[in-house]
């Protein structure tokens, strides 16, 4: 069994074409969505459309909350929030947020595999870093743990930071953390200020191989026409999504 793992794709949808592509070449036998999918200044309703021709299993993300539980007035301070809900047509009603609407804030797969897209109880907080000194730095043992709680699944995948990661902890689970399908770096100042880089502008995902008794991971960067999403950000006013489109780095 090879399972594809996808997260953050943030309506890119020329990365996750480019992704689904080539998880598809690796004969992938099925594919996870981890959340925050149609966030962004490029392709809202291609992305969701992209989506729909595939089986995914897919969660939801905080950036997916974000834009159904919009208010007006956080729609009018946030040009690119009203990008996206004109882009995505219908209103607060359109087909893409009331699919939004409807997914899981988590989902177990099966007795080995378990998905979030931050932890196992916030899609805020990042499972595996901590980024109290402005960069992300890997939580120790005890910190993922506690942020895991009663959770004991063999195999958990989250999402939300962007940065690929595979933790193995003391209890033997092992913590895969895909990366950013289309945004792989970006700036917040939530729970700090703080930027996440990954240092180039390939599409990140990850594929889940079980062999036997035995699972491999394997972390993949796809080359994409990046340049494409880069323009589609500065037209619509983002020319630090652009950067980040197209270097990786937030500076």
């Amino acid at each position: 069994m090879q399972i594809a793992i996808l997260s953050d794709i943030h309506s890119n949808v020329y990365a996750l074409d480019a992704v689904i592509k080539d998880a598809k070449h690796r004969g992938a036998d099925c594919m996870f969505n981890l959340g925050d999918i149609l966030y962004g200044p490029i392709a809202p309703q291609a992305t969701f459309e992209l989506l729909q021709k595939y089986d995914f299993t897919t969660i939801g993300g905080n950036q997916d909350r974000q834009i159904y539980d919009a208010t007006a007035q956080e729609i009018k301070a946030n040009p690119t929030m009203q990008f996206i809900l004109d882009d995505l047509g219908g209103g607060m009603h359109s087909p893409a947020l009331n699919w939004m609407r409807g997914l899981p804030f988590n989902h177990q797969f099966n007795a080995d595999i378990y998905l979030c897209h931050g932890t196992p109880k916030s899609d805020l907080i990042y499972l595996l870093e901590n980024v109290t000194s402005g960069t992300p730095t890997l939580r120790d043992d005890a910190e993922i743990l506690e942020l895991i709680g009663d959770q004991r699944t063999q195999i958990i995948l989250c999402g939300h930071t962007h940065i690929p990661r595979t933790v193995m902890l003391s209890t033997g689970q092992m913590i895969i953390n895909p990366g950013s399908v289309g945004l792989p770096a970006y700036e917040d100042d939530m729970p700090c200020v703080h930027a996440m880089e990954t240092f180039s502008p390939m599409a990140s995902y990850a594929i889940l191989e079980k062999i036997d008794s035995d699972y491999r991971v394997n972390h993949i960067k796809v080359p994409y026409d990046f340049d494409k999403a880069a323009y589609d950000a500065q037209k619509r006013g983002r020319d630090d999504w652009a950067h980040y489109l197209t270097t990786g780095r937030t500076l």
